[in-house]
């Protein structure tokens, strides 16, 4: 949560904030989980928030608040501010392990400063007139000089080492929190966030590289209707199907995403709008396919059915332009009956 959220939850109101989340969450029949209850303290006490809004606009407009619902809005709200928070604790505990070893190497500085020191004083002390007696005072002198300075080394390397997985540690950790917070919770799938950063990253490349970019949005047919029939787990059991398929297409070095509700984007780099149509005529047909079957009961569910539209990127077109041709598809496959792929080209030519 924000810094503000976490500073009137740490202040007076506290309890009171605490108890209005808990108050909402029990009238929309919302289950007091960690995840849920961070999103609706973070709908009373930051009322004029981005999260408060979207929030408070599904409420007014009726929509069920589902878990797939709570996870599309913690992977577009709550991720940055987790990244940030973990980003600072890693920089915490990089900071501690390179003031470590700054210590170590100028310790083993000063060693091999009193080393130099002990061999020069040494050196004075040699000549030809040396007695046994001092030569052997010398040498023990010399040998505990060594002694200390391969110490200190010694001490040094294991400190690098130490260092050097702990600081390997903390990068693996960094990675899972930058997939965490790119990655929506229910499908696995990269969220709302995440596509639209490689999206706009994949139209600067093709634009740069003069290579081609299609674009796709699929979207599951009638999934409201499915929903207020089954129930919403499983309608999130039916949406961990569609992106299960999708995402076994979309693998790299195509990029799949759920784009939000029961929508789904594809990006696919280098391939023109009649390959992509034959990928999504795939995906169409393995999704219509499968008769579908409630986990808990075993209750036939029948089939579900998508629908799906493209668009090739133009010439100095940004994503949003690629993203309403791709819509504008989507939308004449819905009109025309659904269960249906429809380029966005072909209605420029229509019209």
């Amino acid at each position: 949560m924000s810094a503000e959220v976490e500073a009137k939850l740490r202040g007076p109101d506290a309890i009171k904030l605490a108890r209005r989340a808990l108050d909402l969450m029990e009238t929309h029949q919302i289950w007091p989980t960690p995840l849920n209850y961070e999103i609706w303290v973070n709908y009373v006490a930051d009322p004029d928030g981005e999260l408060a809004r979207e929030l408070g606009a599904l409420l007014n407009s009726g929509e069920v608040i589902t878990e797939a619902v709570i996870e599309a809005l913690a992977s577009k709200y709550l991720a940055k501010a987790r990244l940030n928070e973990q980003i600072r604790d890693a920089g915490d505990l990089l900071g501690k392990e390179l003031e470590l070893v700054s210590k170590a190497i100028k310790q083993a500085r000063r060693s091999t400063a009193a080393f130099g020191e002990t061999l020069s004083g040494a050196s004075k002390h040699l000549d030809d007139k040396t007695d046994g007696a001092t030569l052997r005072l010398l040498v023990d002198q010399l040998s505990s000089a060594t002694r200390r300075a391969q110490s200190e080394t010694e001490a040094l390397e294991q400190r690098l080492t130490e260092s050097t997985a702990e600081v390997e540690r903390l990068k693996e950790h960094l990675e899972q929190v930058r997939r965490d917070a790119t990655t929506d919770g229910l499908t696995n799938l990269a969220n709302r966030k995440a596509f639209d950063e490689e999206l706009e990253r994949a139209c600067s490349e093709s634009r740069e590289g003069g290579t081609i970019l299609t674009l796709a949005l699929l979207d599951i047919d009638h999934f409201k209707g499915f929903n207020d029939t089954w129930g919403h787990q499983t309608g999130d059991q039916v949406l961990r199907y569609v992106a299960s398929v999708i995402g076994r297409v979309g693998a790299p070095p195509r990029f799949a995403a759920r784009y939000g509700g029961e929508e789904f984007a594809m990006i696919f780099p280098g391939e023109d709008a009649a390959t992509v149509t034959a990928t999504l005529e795939e995906i169409r047909l393995e999704v219509s396919s499968r008769m579908l079957k409630r986990r808990s009961t075993n209750e036939d569910l029948g089939t579900i059915t998508i629908s799906a539209g493209l668009a090739e990127l133009r010439r100095e077109e940004a994503g949003h332009g690629l993203m309403e041709r791709a819509d504008a598809g989507l939308y004449a496959s819905k009109r025309a009956g659904r269960n249906r792929v429809t380029n966005a080209e072909t209605l420029s030519v229509a019209a």
